[in-house]
């Protein structure tokens, strides 16, 4: 009893002390970033940087509304194509195939998330890119189209997994006292099942949002890198987290500073999506 009342305490201490330093690691991170960005504010100003549409380094123009943009809607275009086909695929995992066809299919759709996006960059300016410059008419095809596609893809199983994991969550009860009062399987599916998971389902797309808006690699390979509003989906275009990449390396002085400022832009996005996301969770759980 002695030594299980140690282990409990020490077990305690210890997660206690892996908390306080994930989150002091987070403060951190704010606190370098910030401190990075305020030659720029101060210099420059917080409302030309956000709102000016214009990105010339050489002439001290540091408008980020443009890869703001970029970052929206390649991500707003990636959720539109990418939910449909993930609850779709969520609900054969949970309701549909055969057991052998699942135990198959779900380990297929995660391994996804282990490929590294550079991978996706590659197929995307190898096999798509060239079939947008086809279909388009016009440039190489790297583009906000372009973007998007691969984007979706990269999102696809993790909103895939946590919209099946909902799905499965909801009692049996729910299914059965459905099918009992002479709904068909489809029906149950739509009025019973969906209606009840969807807080995890609204989750899950929040956490592929976040993954969304922080991927880099296979949005520089493709998009463009173009640091303008795209006049449409098959435009090139620049995201925050690409706008980073491609410059961080070469900047000194007020452009390494803007550059503080488009990640502390992103950062602070991320919170809000991520403190959605786990107000959810909390919501669901109460």
């Amino acid at each position: 009893m002695m030594s299980r009342y140690f282990v409990d305490r020490i077990s305690r201490r210890l997660v206690l002390c892996f908390g306080t330093v994930a989150f002091l690691i987070l403060i951190f991170i704010a606190v370098f970033i910030l401190k990075g960005s305020l030659p720029a504010l101060e210099e420059v100003g917080i409302v030309d940087i956000l709102f000016g549409t214009k990105w010339y380094p050489s002439h001290e123009a540091f408008g980020i509304l443009a890869m703001f943009a970029g970052s929206v809607i390649v991500t707003l275009l990636a959720l539109v194509m990418a939910v449909p086909l993930s609850v779709g695929c969520a609900i054969f995992l949970a309701e549909v195939a055969p057991r052998r066809i699942s135990n198959i299919a779900r380990p297929a759709i995660e391994l996804l998330v282990g490929i590294p996006s550079v991978v996706y960059g590659l197929v995307g300016m190898v096999v798509l890119c060239p079939f947008i410059a086809h279909l388009s008419g016009t440039g190489s095809g790297s583009s906000v189209m372009a973007a998007a596609i691969v984007l979706a893809i990269m999102i696809l199983p993790t909103i895939t997994s946590i919209s099946e994991d909902s799905l499965r969550a909801v009692p049996t009860l729910y299914k059965e006292g459905a099918l009992a009062l002479g709904a068909t399987h489809w029906q149950a599916i739509h009025h019973v099942l969906l209606p009840a998971s969807r807080q995890g389902i609204v989750t899950a797309v929040i956490l592929g949002t976040g993954r969304a808006i922080g991927e880099t690699m296979a949005m520089v390979m493709v998009i463009g890198n173009s640091p303008i509003l795209p006049a449409n989906i098959f435009a090139p275009a620049r995201t925050l987290t690409g706008n980073i990449a491609v410059e961080i390396a070469a900047a000194t002085g007020i452009h390494e500073s803007a550059l503080f400022v488009t990640g502390l832009v992103l950062f602070i996005l991320i919170m809000i999506i991520n403190s959605l996301g786990f107000i959810i969770c909390r919501r669901k759980n109460d």
